[in-house]
């Protein structure tokens, strides 16, 4: 009957002291936050978002982020996928910076897509752009190697390196790279 009372004590203090730390742990917890920033070159917009917070997506952050990265040629806006802003902001912790991504291209309309690809063999007829899930970025004052090899490393989807138009196209597609 002791060991019996001596276990469920021992069992109780343990259990006590697992609660504990777990709130412990939560009274100290620091609260995780995604935020970017971007320019875009074409409009001359700017804009810094926290974009996920408290385990969520911001769907105001995401409203004010789909404007920014609209077609800007026929000034369509669409749905960016945030997977695509997830993975930005990963490239840009895998850089150790919180640098402005320089925006050539978010998403394209199905007309902006087709001018662009009959204009170029380097344009997709079915663009990720076309889906939301697809950026033409670089970020001024970094090498452009960094920034392909930054989302190269994550393996999360299609990487384009266009040294001699100073970008990088990153998706959320099948992982490849070209």
């Amino acid at each position: 009957m002791t060991d019996r009372r001596l276990f469920l004590k021992s069992l109780s203090a343990l259990g006590a002291g697992v609660c504990l730390a777990a709130s412990s742990r939560a009274a100290f917890a620091v609260p995780y936050k995604k935020s970017l920033s971007f320019y875009h070159t074409h409009t001359g917009e700017s804009l810094s978002r926290v974009f996920w917070a408290d385990g969520q997506y911001l769907p105001d952050a995401l409203i004010d982020i789909n404007r920014l990265l609209r077609d800007h040629r026929t000034n369509q806006i669409a749905t960016i996928d945030p997977a695509l802003l997830s993975l930005l902001e990963r490239i840009s912790s895998q850089l150790g910076s919180g640098d402005t991504f320089h925006v050539i291209s978010g998403y394209r309309s199905p007309e902006t897509n087709q001018m662009l690809a009959e204009r170029s063999d380097g344009v997709a007829r079915h663009s990720l752009h076309m889906d939301g899930k697809a950026i033409d970025i670089r970020i001024p004052g970094r090498d452009l190697t960094h920034l392909r090899d930054a989302a190269l490393n994550l393996r999360s989807g299609g990487v384009g390196f266009y040294p001699g138009s100073q970008f990088v196209h990153v998706d959320i597609g099948r992982v490849r790279k070209w």
